[in-house]
């Protein structure tokens, strides 16, 4: 028989172990990752470094972002800087992976991101009757343009204006407008309306670079104001929708649906795919109290006009775009005041953090 003695100290283990559990788990339980702020990016185009660059691109060489960290659960390796505590995520395009990818960022227990602030910095189509290309715009509004009823536009009455038509309404534009969530889904969002202010009045004052071939783009829109302007600052509005649509119908479309959506107090700026399904996850994970919903930003720089210009047709617009970031009229600006415009946010932020962690700044219009 085995000497009583001998388990005398396993016996201490034990009921030490029941005494302190938190202490006796706590080696197993490293503290999680701090997250200061989390910058939001949907593609890259190869590496993060060192070849052609996405969206992330910037942020990973310049910000910068040094170490990769694996999300085996998302679309692409996380980059972080641990004395800034920035996080990096490329989402995937469209508003699937952005959901995706963001539910899945937010439920991971290696991040703290309790206060963090979101940065989603993307480029985007632009209405040219809000700004030109390589412009970047802050949006307050997120309005999603799939959630509708539609009938062809050869199938509807002659008095309406477009096929589209509200979730319980009958025909286009039909008022009262719905609530923007409701039981049958939700046709936007509206960020803080003070931190975007604040986020645009930091930034309104950066330079763009106005160049050559800005120049000759511009040539084409001399119809519009705003899209002969050298690229700028604002603050404008984004309609969000999975199919890239394009011309001077849909544009018109889109205002309209801005317009309808927030009661007139929406303009629209910018056109992408993925912020709406950013921002049901983000709101998702804030009913959790995984994420601070109040301190989301979305920038989105114009890398080419929703319409044609003077003299051509939509198809011939879209003929020329079909290859996507290879030929977008202003691609590589689009991406330089992308980082340009928010790489200012970001370090204001984590720079001064004693100052935003506990309060979110707040901006007059």
């Amino acid at each position: 028989m085995r000497n009583p003695i001998d388990f005398l100290p396993w016996m201490r283990v034990l009921v030490m172990a029941m005494l302190c559990p938190a202490a006796a788990g706590s080696a197993a339980e490293p503290k999680p990752i701090p997250v200061r702020v989390v910058v939001v990016t949907t593609f890259e185009l190869g590496h993060d470094t060192g070849d052609k660059p996405g969206e992330f691109q910037a942020w990973a060489e310049r910000l910068p972002l040094p170490q990769t960290i694996a999300f085996p659960q998302g679309y692409r390796a996380l980059r972080y800087d641990p004395d800034k505590q920035v996080l990096g995520i490329v989402t995937g395009e469209g508003s699937l992976h952005g959901a995706a990818s963001i539910m899945a960022l937010g439920m991971d227990p290696r991040f703290d991101l309790s206060r963090a602030y979101w940065l989603v910095a993307g480029i985007a189509g632009v209405d040219p009757n809000a700004a030109s290309v390589g412009s970047a715009a802050w949006a307050e509004w997120l309005i999603d343009r799939d959630l509708n009823f539609e009938i062809d536009a050869r199938e509807i009455p002659a008095d309406w204006p477009t096929g589209h038509v509200p979730l319980g309404r009958t025909k286009p534009y039909e008022l009262p407008a719905p609530a923007l969530e409701r039981s049958s889904g939700t046709n936007g969002y509206h960020l803080n309306a003070g931190l975007v202010n604040w986020a645009y009045n930091f930034t309104k004052l950066v330079h763009l670079d106005d160049t050559p071939a800005l120049q000759k783009i511009r040539t084409g829109y001399p119809d519009y104001p705003n899209a002969q302007k050298p690229p700028f600052v604002l603050k404008g509005d984004e309609v969000v929708a999975s199919d890239w649509w394009i011309g001077k119908i849909m544009t018109t479309q889109a205002e309209q649906w801005t317009q309808y959506w927030t009661d007139g107090k929406g303009h629209l700026a910018t056109t992408a795919m993925e912020d709406c399904g950013v921002l049901q996850s983000l709101t998702f994970l804030a009913q959790a109290k995984k994420v601070r919903l109040d301190r989301v930003l979305v920038l989105r720089t114009a890398a080419n006009y929703t319409l044609p210009p003077r003299g051509e047709t939509a198809a011939q617009l879209l003929a020329q775009e079909a290859n996507e970031d290879d030929v977008l009229s202003a691609y590589m600006p689009s991406l330089e005041a992308a980082y340009r415009v928010g790489s200012p946010v970001v370090n204001e932020l984590v720079t001064h953090w004693e100052k935003y962690r506990d309060q979110t700044p707040a901006g007059a219009p």
